[in-house]
């Protein structure tokens, strides 16, 4: 699914203040506000939460601007791979960890730590008990906002009749936008009716249509119907199934569960037996 979303039109908005910087402001202020008003560094330091050896440096810096050179300049090992972190992001990845392992294999050798930091400042705005401090809210994107792929994959998944009245307009200008969202919206909906009106007959048809289409995302999945394609159109055709099998199966792993693995066969055979 993701793949698809990459025909959505959206642009990163442009990096906004590094949270370091703000940090390293706020922590200046508040030191030389505190000395200024004849508190102690050890005081400041208690007061502010912070090692003496940082009180020191904001202490001893005579400017703002000695401690934000380092700040504003400082290289890191994402500083190479922004393009493809901005292009994977408008794509709708937004897990720093999926990122991270995306460009691993462009030559980063960095950790998640610093693509989660350099992301931070992307995300809306919200405050955490650990982190105090509000993150800062993102610029408004100066292009169309993409949702995000598991919201659009609800949206597609879901009955029509199912969605309110914004949902609705909000898939409707997204197939609008993108053809290969489009075309895949429409097998989704294909597939749910011969699922739901066991049309199981229908089934071939619907896997040559989707392995002619330009739509990777779903030829792995119709590979694999085809591979059991008997099995596939009885199942979408009768109206039995394994749901009995299936509550047994639960039924018992339940009971051999409660014995905390002190359960033989006999025991558990009994068990099933005479547990109503």
């Amino acid at each position: 699914m993701p793949a698809i979303l990459l025909a959505l039109e959206a642009v990163l908005p442009p990096r906004p203040e590094r949270r370091l910087v703000i940090r390293t402001r706020e922590r200046f202020e508040a030191v030389q506000s505190r000395l200024a008003a004849g508190m102690s560094r050890a005081a400041v330091g208690r007061e502010l939460n912070l090692d003496q050896q940082t009180v020191r440096r904001f202490a001893d810096a005579t400017t703002l601007a000695e401690l934000l050179v380092k700040c504003e300049n400082r290289v890191t090992k994402l500083d190479s791979y922004r393009e493809q972190v901005h292009g994977l992001w408008n794509s709708g990845v937004t897990n720093a960890t999926v990122i991270t392992e995306r460009i691993r294999p462009l030559g980063f050798n960095g950790s998640v730590q610093i693509v989660r930091r350099y992301l931070r400042e992307y995300r809306v705005a919200g405050t955490s008990r650990s982190r105090p401090d509000p993150v800062r809210r993102r610029p408004a994107p100066s292009g169309p906002v993409i949702p995000k792929p598991r919201k659009i994959s609800r949206w597609i998944l879901s009955h029509p009749d199912h969605l309110d009245d914004d949902e609705t307009l909000e898939i409707k200008d997204l197939l609008t936008r993108c053809e290969h969202l489009h075309r895949l919206d429409a097998h989704v909906r294909s597939f749910a009716a011969i699922m739901t009106g066991r049309r199981g007959a229908e089934i071939a048809d619907w896997i040559e249509r989707v392995e002619a289409d330009d739509l990777p995302t779903l030829h792995t999945f119709a590979t694999g119907l085809r591979r059991d394609l008997a099995a596939v159109t009885n199942g979408l055709s009768l109206e039995h199934n394994s749901g009995a099998v299936e509550g047994a199966v639960t039924r018992a792993k339940a009971l051999k569960r409660q014995c905390y693995g002190r359960a033989n066969f006999d025991l558990l055979r009994l068990r099933i037996l005479l547990t109503p």
